[in-house]
């Protein structure tokens, strides 16, 4: 079997400007075309010329993001040399600026990935989200800006994560009628809490489907319409319990959900 044609994805950096570049250009074309080969840190021309020597040898482009100029004139030589197809993605955008700007451009690989307090902030709310996910670990209740209650299946992890990325820490706790929620979400202002319900029929769709998933019987208890109903009726019953800010997500996107958490933290924290 003949070998696919690869593009490569080259920078003098971590290489994921000129990834993404290359996955959305194989994206236009039939599933399965292309081979894209990120190669990050080409920091010499040593280094790189054995890149363009390989390249050459079979069906291939050379997608590249070289902040530095020198390298970035090296590759243009070399590509022309060996008769490598390239693409220079990074090289006229700086160039293009430079000139409407009238300033020099720092040159440094990385910057854009700098890591600053904002990142720091980023990556610690997703190790929480992980860390305190699905009920693990209580005390990390008291310690999240927003916790999240519901039955299974109503996207808590996925919400979590969303909202960590927008440096939220968030813990959730499912809601199952035989085991009672742990002590310390009795603990938390209601204020930080959210609860998710969910229309039955749309929950018993998404379960059948998660059963179907896993190779399992769409009959289970876990996809029926009565024990969905008994499971919302207990989770509703914890959640007036607690006084906590209920969201139905039957029709809404993670990403409203999401928007509705982020406005109800900020707001509270003006109070």
């Amino acid at each position: 079997m003949d070998k696919l044609p690869i593009i490569y994805a080259v920078s003098d950096s971590i290489g994921e400007t000129a990834e993404s570049v290359a996955k959305a250009t194989a994206s236009q074309f039939k599933p399965g075309t292309f081979d894209i080969v990120r190669v990050p840190y080409m920091e010499s021309t040593e280094q790189l010329e054995k890149l363009i020597i390989e390249a050459k040898t079979q069906k291939s482009v050379l997608c590249y993001t070289m902040v530095s100029p020198l390298l970035r004139e090296f590759v243009a030589a070399k590509v022309a040399e060996h008769g490598v197809i390239a693409v220079d993605i990074l090289g006229p955008m700086l160039n293009n600026v430079q000139k409407i700007s009238g300033q020099e451009p720092k040159n440094k690989p990385g910057l854009v990935h700098a890591l600053d307090q904002d990142y720091f902030r980023r990556v610690e709310a997703v190790e929480f989200a992980v860390k305190y996910d699905d009920g693990k670990n209580p005390w990390g209740l008291l310690k999240a800006d927003v916790v999240v209650v519901g039955v299974s299946r109503t996207s808590k992890t996925p919400l979590s994560m969303y909202l960590a990325h927008k440096r939220i820490k968030v813990a959730n706790v499912p809601l199952v009628p035989e085991i009672m929620p742990p002590e310390e979400l009795f603990k938390i202002p209601a204020n930080k809490i959210v609860g998710l319900i969910i229309n039955p029929y749309k929950l018993n769709e998404i379960r059948a489907e998660r059963l179907k998933t896993m190779g399992l019987a769409d009959d289970s208890s876990y996809a029926d319409v009565v024990r969905i109903n008994e499971e919302l009726e207990y989770a509703k019953g914890i959640m007036r319990k607690i006084h906590c800010m209920v969201i139905d997500v039957s029709n809404r996107a993670i990403e409203e959900t999401a928007n509705i958490i982020i406005d109800h933290v900020r707001k509270n924290s003006k109070e």
